[in-house]
């Protein structure tokens, strides 16, 4: 189990720490790549997903709404807590809410459970990437409109991708091929951008950022844990909900928070601590998940 679990995260800290070594060399123009990232190659990976009739997408409703309710219900869960502790829940709610289902759930998921789990970790990431621009972009800023997020080329390919898939509508397989190789580049490069980004963060508010890397899976295990008893789930979709409730900040709520001069320094303390806890966090899920939920043949 150790080597399973080592073969799973090495690949993901490497490369990500590849992107921090040549970060610091280069200091390269990451918003850019970050731009085409997730204006191109991460919606033709979504659209190619969702549009392959391989992958019957009835099978995963209920882990979208699973994967809803923890991200949502974090952010109720966590409410009284905020208040209790007088934090600014504009700074700290959605860091613990929209957690890092792109840059570092996909490319762990696809290593931890095999190709087989890369359709349930796009549903998992579709919803918390619509989730953070909706609610996420609202709680930030109530008068923020909806137009916003309809733009967005992962929305757009997300429907088109449902339409495909749900009609029935045959694609040609080297059409399909095409878009999975182009969009096969999103994976690696995301972790390579969350290495170079991490650059960016620093150690300005601990304190808060320690908080936010204890309470930010463990909110989302309390979240997820009563879901697998209710929901109907398959070993690997209850595999893949429980690594997505225990996942770290996203990165883009650093980026948003910065957008939004809502204290971007202390969201990025929150951030850096939350994903470098995940050495932590993430080999002691997956632990819990090889050990008594789901084993790759």
């Amino acid at each position: 189990m150790t080597g399973q679990i080592l073969a799973t995260l090495l690949p993901v800290f490497l490369i990500a720490g590849s992107g921090a070594l040549y970060g610091h060399w280069r200091t390269p123009d990451i918003r850019s790549l970050n731009t085409l990232n997730m204006e191109l190659f991460v919606p033709l990976l979504v659209f190619a997903v969702l549009a392959d009739r391989q992958a019957p997408l009835a099978d995963y409703i209920w882990l979208a709404v699973a994967a809803a309710a923890v991200v949502l219900g974090s952010g109720l869960l966590l409410w009284p807590v905020v208040k209790w502790l007088k934090l600014d829940a504009k700074v700290f709610l959605p860091p613990m809410m929209f957690n890092n289902a792109g840059n570092m759930g996909v490319p762990l998921l696809v290593l931890a459970f095999g190709p087989e789990a890369l359709p349930a970790a796009v549903v998992v990431f579709i919803v918390e990437m619509l989730l953070h621009f909706s609610v996420g972009l609202y709680m930030l800023n109530p008068r923020t409109s909806l137009w916003r997020m309809l733009r967005m080329p992962i929305v757009l390919a997300s429907v088109v991708g449902l339409g495909v898939n749900f009609s029935g509508m045959p694609l040609p397989g080297w059409l399909l091929e095409a878009m999975h190789m182009l969009g096969g580049v999103c994976i690696p490069l995301m972790l390579f951008a969350l290495g170079v980004r991490l650059l960016e963060i620093d150690f300005s508010d601990w304190r808060t950022g320690l908080l936010g890397a204890l309470l930010c899976p463990l909110s989302g295990l309390v979240i997820a844990l009563p879901l697998l008893l209710i929901l109907p789930l398959n070993p690997l979709q209850v595999a893949v909900l429980l690594v997505f409730a225990a996942l770290p900040p996203a990165v883009l709520n650093y980026l948003v928070a910065e957008q939004y001069r809502l204290q971007p320094h202390k969201v990025a303390s929150v951030v850096l601590i939350g994903n470098l806890g995940s050495l932590v966090v993430m080999p002691l899920t997956l632990v819990v998940v090889f050990t008594w939920v789901y084993a790759p043949v």
